[in-house]
This record gives C-alpha cells, sequence and structure tokens, in this order.
C-alpha cells in the first residue's frame, strides 16, 4: 500500500505543476505577450498526465478500497489549480497512518 501510495501522490503533485505552468505560465504567455508558442506543449503534456492521473485514482482508490467521496475528491482536486498539493496532505496522513 505505501509504495501504491507513495507512487499516485508523485504523480498528483506532477500533475498540479504541469497544471500550474499551464494556467500560471503558458496561457498569460499566449494571452498577455502574444507568444503561444509553449501551450501546444505544456497543453499536450498536462493534458497526458491529467488523463494518466484520472486513470490512476481509480486504480488506486480500487485497490485501497477508497469511498467514492474520496475519489470524487481526488477528481475534482485535479481540475483546481493547487488542488493536488492540498490533497497531497490528506494522502501523506492516510500514508502515515496505514
Amino acid at each position: 500500500m505505501q509504495s501504491t501510495l507513495a507512487r499516485f501522490r508523485l504523480l498528483a503533485l506532477i500533475e498540479g505543476v504541469s497544471l500550474l505552468v499551464l494556467v500560471l505560465i503558458a496561457m498569460p504567455m499566449k494571452y498577455y505577450l502574444a507568444q503561444g508558442w509553449l501551450v501546444p506543449w505544456v497543453g499536450w503534456t498536462h493534458g497526458v498526465l491529467f488523463l494518466t492521473y484520472l486513470v490512476a485514482s481509480l486504480a488506486v482508490s480500487h485497490k485501497l478500497g477508497w469511498s467514492i467521496g474520496l475519489w470524487l475528491l481526488s477528481f475534482l482536486a485535479s481540475v483546481l489549480p493547487f488542488g493536488t498539493f492540498v490533497l497531497d496532505l490528506k494522502l501523506k496522513r492516510m500514508q502515515a497512518n496505514a
């Protein structure tokens, strides 16, 4: 369980960083500096990480017996900026208690 949750936490943090890079760097560059070249690269990378995160969250929730509410929380965290960082605090507590 420890390694499964640790790997998922790492993926969640990477996915969260990719969302922040897209929203806070790539998109402002496109709309304020007319430099849109970064958006396709960061957007594509974030999209792959997001889909990987969703599949992993389903697998981890099934393996660890999460409630539907906890899985929905993990999904919500993936679409909100800084959400995966807040989720990481909960997952860290779960990992410490296991």
